[in-house]
């Protein structure tokens, strides 16, 4: 087959492309060569979690890498047949993102012939990424609805600088099928996480998080919780649970920002995606446009905002699948079909 070749620096021009290219060329089995990687950003090439990230895609289709080294700007992915084994295992070894790992990894799972266990470590509510209370409580419960079930087995939190978190899941693949994501249908709950490093309990910065989000909104219900992580560092998830869809925010402490500045800053975010009518937040809107193509038949989806992000991922899906997809700027409408 020949090998397609993909240009890191489209538009968005980071490591999304590489994500869902690597991703869909495990599933597919057709080989890619990027070049160009994160190109948009002031340090280009793979960091850590991109590379991490491309190993731990190649072990599902026993790829061939071709340029997997830090820093490197090309990269040419040559898979084999898809058949990862039982259980997969990425060590990002910084605070780079484990949901950005997850990204890439898991396009080719949810087409797999087999459960695997999925275990990756590194920063699990770091700047630039989903969290991973974002990634259970908004991602997998959207995967389940398409067909594709994610259980989280166990959870260690890492932030900034060190990292030293780990997730661990199950991935059980079903059939993917299509999806309407226009009709939120009824409002069940506004909830809120707030999570903080074990040395701030003192200082009560998990409740005062709250504090903050109580500013904004009023949630049904509410959690603080403290943890043991190598670094200090908080995080907060404000989660609208809604019928036939769920919206997330969330917002990161760091030195010097008021507790109470970061619970209202996702309550804002959240209060935001909830006013704009979308079923899919800003960043659960790009991320699920490879599942709508693999489940083929027709998708549609309201987004609160149709981003760079999306119209990237659009791009590089259209390349690898045959599928087209349709953006409503106005609407805020992707239709896939």
């Amino acid at each position: 087959m020949k090998t397609l070749e993909i240009d890191g620096s489209y538009l968005e021009g980071g490591g999304q492309i590489l994500r869902t290219a690597l991703g869909l060329a495990a599933a597919t089995g057709t080989p890619v060569r990027i070049r160009n990687i994160r190109k948009g950003r002031s340090t280009p090439g793979l960091a850590a979690q991109h590379l991490a990230g491309a190993q731990a895609v190649a072990r599902t289709c026993g790829a061939r890498l071709t340029g997997a080294a830090l820093r490197s700007t090309e990269l040419e992915f040559i898979p084999g047949p898809l058949d990862p084994p039982e259980r997969i295992e990425a060590e990002v070894g910084t605070a780079g993102a484990v949901t950005l790992v997850l990204q890439g990894l898991l396009i080719p799972l949810a087409v797999a012939a087999r459960t695997v266990e999925v275990r990756v470590s590194g920063g699990t509510h770091v700047k630039w990424s989903p969290t991973t209370d974002y990634f259970r409580q908004v991602f997998a419960w959207h995967a389940r609805r398409l067909g594709l079930r994610i259980v989280t087995l166990d959870e260690q939190p890492g932030f900034y600088p060190k990292g030293g978190g780990e997730v661990r899941l199950e991935v059980q693949p079903g059939d993917l099928r299509p999806a309407d994501l226009t009709s939120r249908g009824d409002l069940r709950a506004v909830s809120v996480r707030s999570l903080a490093h074990e040395q701030l309990r003192g200082a009560r910065v998990a409740e005062r998080q709250l504090e903050g989000v109580r500013e904004v909104l009023k949630p049904d219900r509410d959690q603080a919780e403290y943890c043991a992580s190598p670094s200090v560092g908080t995080a907060v998830l404000a989660l609208a649970e809604y019928e036939n869809c769920r919206l997330g925010a969330t917002a990161l402490g760091e030195r010097g920002k008021p507790a109470e500045t970061v619970g209202a800053e996702a309550a804002v975010r959240l209060r935001a995606a909830m006013e704009s009518g979308a079923c899919l937040d800003r960043h659960m809107a790009d991320q699920i446009l490879p599942y709508l193509a693999l489940a083929g038949g027709e998708s549609c989806a309201r987004v609160e905002e149709v981003t760079d992000h999306c119209r990237t991922n659009v791009r590089i899906i259209e390349q690898l699948l045959p599928v087209r997809f349709e953006v409503d700027e106005g609407q805020r409408l992707i239709r896939c079909g």
